[in-house]
């Protein structure tokens, strides 16, 4: 699957330090190092059956600040991403619309990646779709299932109480665990998001993230699916020993990743929502395919309501940039709309931050069409410092405002140090380390 192009990223001067980056899995901040001079990230792409929602862009606009960082620390980034082509609620929206499902994962898919491109995030190197990746999902779960660590389940009732035939792959979280008798750090259940002593906690969320502990015949309800079985009016792959059928949505980022990242990798990302199960039991798959962590980190974004409200497709007030967009908004005020939030806290999408991110912008932009300015080499110095402490990005944005605000007050007309290289610098550090064009 293609990816999507982007502006080439300004060479600054000098380098920064790996950033310190919160660990979910950890609860600290930690330093994201890359070893042999190369970062691996994995994001967790999505499901294409709707536009790109603000939710999204928050995340994805993160990532890109992590990826900008750590290139402006000098290493190389190998970037994964993967699209969850394939999936019930894919399948769900093509049938209430009429629209064949591959047109409809086709179409949004499309639509994210020009998005992608108008907010300037950065290009993943390997962007794979779970249809994709069914050759190589088959023989993973072919080799769990010959090593007991994965099992098939007798025909019964599906998590909505409907008839399901026999057949269905499930992963055993409890075989899977028993490996930690040999190895300390081996996953089991919960253990990237430390929800592993609170059960409690895990089947709610499990239950509510795309689970199914109904599913009669499990050895366990928090056991995920890892290859579902041809239905009637259903895609399926040709799954060798497995029958036909789908993969579950956890082996697919898990296949991937191990397929195009070394082990481990560096970061796993995405949304807090994606913190348990979807990180977790793909952990979990990785470890029990390789012997190893799937990943060094886990880093997770906060989610995005709109006016005070949660942000969902049941409400119908998701905000799309591609509305956006459509009715004339500068992308880069978007950005700079969701830079003006960290990325752990919880943040709401208003007409008012719209508003005060174009405002800034035409700040910055004005700014930066004087002939000659000063303190741009401070100001990079402040971004990378902020950057460099959790991604702090409004901590980077006033640092921007504070250049703007005294070469629009004409205190650098009176200095000395007034020149076109300070423009230069100061354009190029946001372009780079902000992806923001002035």
């Amino acid at each position: 699957m293609k990816s999507w192009s982007c502006r080439p990223v300004p060479q600054l001067p000098g380098t920064s330090s790996a950033p310190r980056v919160h660990d979910t899995s950890t609860g600290q901040l930690e330093v994201l190092q890359a070893r042999g001079g190369r970062a691996a990230l994995y994001v967790c792409g999505i499901t294409p059956y709707d536009a790109t929602h603000m939710g999204h862009a928050a995340t994805y606009v993160t990532f890109d600040l992590l990826n900008r960082a750590w290139r402006d620390a000098g290493f190389a980034v190998d970037y994964v991403q993967n699209v969850t082509d394939v999936d019930d609620p894919l399948l769900e929206r093509a049938n209430a619309t009429g629209v064949d499902w591959r047109e409809l994962a086709a179409s949004q898919t499309e639509l994210f990646r020009t998005d992608m491109t108008a907010l300037n995030v950065l290009p993943p190197d390997h962007y794979v779709g779970a249809t994709e990746a069914v050759e190589w999902i088959v023989p993973a779960v072919e080799r769990l299932v010959e090593r007991g660590l994965a099992y098939r389940v007798p025909a019964g009732t599906d998590q909505d109480g409907n008839p399901a035939p026999a057949g269905d792959v499930y992963f055993d979280v409890a075989a899977a665990g028993e490996l930690r008798a040999e190895d300390p750090d081996a996953w089991v259940v919960g253990s990237t998001c430390r929800l592993d002593t609170d059960r409690e906690r895990m089947t709610p969320l499990f239950a509510g993230h795309g689970g199914d502990p109904d599913r009669t015949g499990k050895h366990d309800p928090l056991d995920p699916l890892l290859w579902r079985v041809e239905r009637a009016g259903e895609p399926s792959w040709d799954g060798a020993s497995l029958g036909a059928g789908r993969p579950g949505w956890h082996i697919e980022c898990s296949v991937i990743a191990l397929q195009h990242l070394p082990r481990p990798f560096t970061v796993q990302g995405g949304g807090s929502d994606l913190a348990f199960p979807h990180h977790d039991m793909g952990a979990g798959h990785a470890y029990a395919l390789s012997g190893e962590p799937m990943a060094e980190h886990f880093v997770h974004t906060a989610m995005v309501g709109l006016n005070g409200e949660k942000m969902s497709k049941s409400k119908g007030n998701l905000v799309l940039v591609s509305t956006l967009r459509r009715d004339g908004v500068d992308p880069a005020a978007i950005r700079l709309a969701i830079l003006s939030n960290h990325y752990r806290t919880d943040w709401f999408w208003t007409d008012e931050l719209l508003e005060q991110s174009r405002r800034r912008l035409a700040t910055w932009r004005e700014a930066a069409a004087r002939p000659e300015t000063a303190g741009a080499d401070a100001m990079l110095q402040a971004v990378r410092a902020a950057l460099g402490e959790d991604l702090n990005a409004p901590a980077a944005l006033i640092a921007v405002d504070a250049w703007a605000a005294r070469n629009l007050g004409g205190a650098a007309a009176r200095g000395a140090a007034a020149s076109d290289e300070d423009v230069a610098l100061a354009r190029h550090t946001v372009t780079a380390l902000l992806g923001i064009e002035l």
